[in-house]
């Protein structure tokens, strides 16, 4: 495929509980423009139970899938005839939803004699600042979500490096057990951002895990645990109570993540020191505008660049998955109708790397 003029590539995303589907254009120059990007989110299906449920996720993936490919391709005003390959997420994730959408891409691949790309779908969230920046390799990248709290060194399409990551809970997924603790609802990170603004951060002093620690991980199941004991001490609680207990855990994953990338971008520029520094976000807590604002010292301090795509490319959806699809293609790489789906799939694994010389 390498040397080929512009490649339309399907991406399909049901990971999670976001039913995606996009068209992506790569052109012979490496670019990339999106035609179409379509979402559904589930919130409305998991609002009463306070998280995703797996079973009524991929049920809804089910239901909705076809639709949301068929829109795509609407909006994209290309028909599925007329696509070169299809990519689909195929790990890590909910695999009730990874199957849903592999299965469909594999139906698809086969009756449209397309090539298959099936996908990590955090080299989805790896790659999406290639296409929405053009950034260059090698680059940092942190990927804050729900599921994954990781850094990782991006050598290039395939290859990974994996700095550090969560030892327990994920940022995102703590930020969603803080807000049910709270009553806020779910998605917790906007609810309990909203409310920490009127929040006094330093009331609580909430520990800040593995601090003062040189390696590049993370820990928040003991910090969630401290704001449960103070919200049980407290009880009942005030609306004044529940903003500053907000406002004092986001300042504490504040500091946290601020130092970590602090570390992480020294470490970059001692490995790596002909390269210029860059620092590219992803994920769901991409949009909280503390942290951000907090990355933004970092990086001016490190004289480093910050990425952050923007938020609707930075949560789960079909962009990022076409995109990752088309630049493996570009290299050769497609996978065959046997290719399984993954509830586990680490970046840095070896069959993540990309043969150029694959047929």
């Amino acid at each position: 495929m390498t040397g080929q003029a512009s490649t339309i590539i399907l991406g399909i995303e049901t990971s999670c509980d976001e039913t995606a589907a996009s068209i992506v254009i790569r052109d012979e120059e490496g670019r990339g423009v999106i035609r179409s990007n379509v979402v559904r989110s589930q919130l409305d299906e998991h609002a009463a139970f306070g998280g995703v449920v797996p079973e009524l996720a991929a049920r809804a993936h089910v239901e909705w899938l076809d639709h949301i490919i068929a829109q795509a391709s609407r909006e994209a005003g290309i028909a599925l005839e007329d696509v070169d390959a299809i990519a689909a997420t195929a790990g890590p994730g909910l695999i009730g939803g990874v199957l849903v959408g592999l299965t469909t891409a594999k139906a698809l691949a086969a009756s449209l004699d397309k090539p298959l790309v099936a996908v990590n779908h955090l080299e989805g969230h790896a790659l999406t600042a290639r296409l929405t920046d053009g950034v260059q390799f090698p680059y940092l990248m942190l990927l804050v979500s729900g599921g994954h709290s990781q850094y990782v060194l991006v050598r290039g399409v395939g290859d990974y490096e994996r700095w550090g990551g969560t030892i327990d809970d994920a940022l995102g997924e703590a930020f969603d057990k803080v807000a049910k603790l709270l009553s806020l609802g779910h998605p917790g990170g906007p609810a309990v951002e909203q409310i920490a603004k009127s929040g006094d951060p330093k009331r609580f002093k909430f520990p800040r895990p593995l601090l003062r620690e040189q390696r590049l991980d993370f820990s928040f199941s003991g910090l969630k645990t401290a704001v449960r004991l103070q919200a049980e001490a407290l009880a009942p609680l005030s609306d004044q109570d529940v903003a500053d207990i907000a406002a004092s855990f986001q300042a504490a994953v504040t500091e946290i993540v601020a130092t970590r990338s602090r570390q992480a971008l020294e470490r970059f520029k001692a490995e790596l020191p002909d390269a210029q520094p860059q620092l590219v976000v992803a994920g769901g807590v991409a949009a909280n505008q503390q942290i951000a604002a907090a990355l933004l010292k970092v990086v001016a301090e490190a004289g480093a660049k910050l990425v952050v795509p923007p938020i609707a490319l930075c949560t789960d959806n079909g962009a990022m998955v076409a995109w990752a699809g088309a630049e493996r293609l570009a290299l050769g790489r497609r996978d065959g109708l046997e290719v399984v789906a993954r509830p586990r799939w680490p970046l840095d694994t070896p069959d993540m790397k990309v043969d150029a010389d694959v047929a």
